[in-house]
């Protein structure tokens, strides 16, 4: 697994074209149809690794009317080890628009961003490796360098889901100079008392044999009946589905590895910058216990640890949403402290 002295070597060696390819990319970006008063465009983000260049997916979501100057922060949206990014921050559902998580946010005023991590969506998937969790943290650090430049150098703000949270924290770990606060959900540190782990467990064989995993339309329905079934509503499901297959069939199956036997690989003492642990009722990944060991550990007194009543493991696509949204917009615009003792 790539440490985090190389990660920072790599990334240093690559910035120059990483963003020579993301300026040129920009340029180009495309648009889709927005909700109302938010504008929607493609980014590309490059990082080389040895005679590979890697070319990132990026989209973007704000208010039409955005300032930088007036903005209230940037927000970047990783997501978990079945789907890529749009899916699950950007799902259109016919009559119901608040389950686009980026117009809800572009709409309060924050520059929103998601991306697809290497092996997912429309990012490349040519090298013939798993993807795990490190080289995710490593498509986040190209990412943030491309977004920060286009916004003004700022820190990010970052909310994880699921592997997505671990990719996060550990990126967060070896740039915290680059984000000002991150929301961790449904996020598994050593994975005591996670049911749905203990049973990937009995299917390492088949995945550690494998750098990908199929999915289809049972498989998807399945993380929101697995854990308490009826959480979601089945018109919800069912466009988070079909959102997802038509951008793959198929995913890679390094983070289930690492998330079944390769456990933690986050540490806690590590995390200097704001956290909010986020834990649905009745998920069956992030263990009460396992997620309180971690958060004692964090040094950072601002930190919250929330449990969500009424939802499982796939929050932002759940009928308890609201609470989802306004336990994040409260860690995000949290103010500074004035005092720190």
């Amino acid at each position: 697994m790539t440490t985090p002295d190389t990660t920072r070597r790599l990334f240093l060696a690559v910035g120059a074209s990483s963003s020579l390819g993301l300026a040129s990319a920009s340029a180009q970006a495309k648009t889709k149809p927005q909700a109302a008063g938010v504008v929607g465009s493609e980014h590309w983000a490059t990082r080389q690794v040895g005679s590979d260049t890697i070319r990132l997916f990026i989209w973007r979501k704000h208010a039409a009317h955005h300032n930088a100057k007036s903005s209230k922060g940037t927000i970047l949206f990783v997501h978990g080890s079945s789907m890529a990014g749009t899916p699950v921050f950007d799902l259109q559902v016919p009559g119901k628009p608040q389950y686009s998580t980026m117009d809800h946010f572009a709409k309060l005023g924050y520059d929103t961003w998601c991306l697809d991590n290497e092996g997912y969506g429309r990012s490349s998937k040519s090298r013939n490796i798993n993807f795990d969790i490190s080289n995710g943290a490593d498509d986040l650090a190209a990412v943030s360098q491309y977004i920060m430049a286009q916004t003004g150098g700022k820190p990010l703000m970052l909310y994880g889901l699921s592997s997505g949270a671990l990719k996060a924290a550990l990126f967060t770990e070896r740039f915290p100079e680059r984000v000002n606060r991150i929301a961790l959900d449904a996020f598994v540190w050593t994975g005591e008392g996670s049911p749905t782990l203990a049973k990937r467990r009995q299917r390492i064989g088949e995945w550690s044999g494998t750098t990908r995993r199929g999915i289809d339309q049972a498989m998807i329905e399945s993380i929101f009946t697995r854990d308490h079934p009826g959480t979601a509503d089945a018109d919800v499901v069912n466009a988070f589905a079909q959102a997802i297959l038509k951008l793959d069939t198929s995913v890679p199956t390094g983070s289930y590895v690492d998330m079944s036997i390769n456990l933690p690989v986050c540490q806690p003492d590590k995390m200097q910058v704001p956290v909010m642990i986020m834990r649905g009722q009745f998920d069956g990944i992030a263990g009460f216990k396992d997620l309180l060991n971690y958060f004692e550990k964090l040094p950072n007194p601002d930190k919250r640890f929330v449990v969500m009543p009424g939802i499982a493991h796939s929050s932002l696509h759940e009928k308890n949403l609201s609470i989802v949204f306004n336990v994040l917009e409260s860690f995000f615009a949290e103010p500074a402290p004035v005092y720190v003792g």
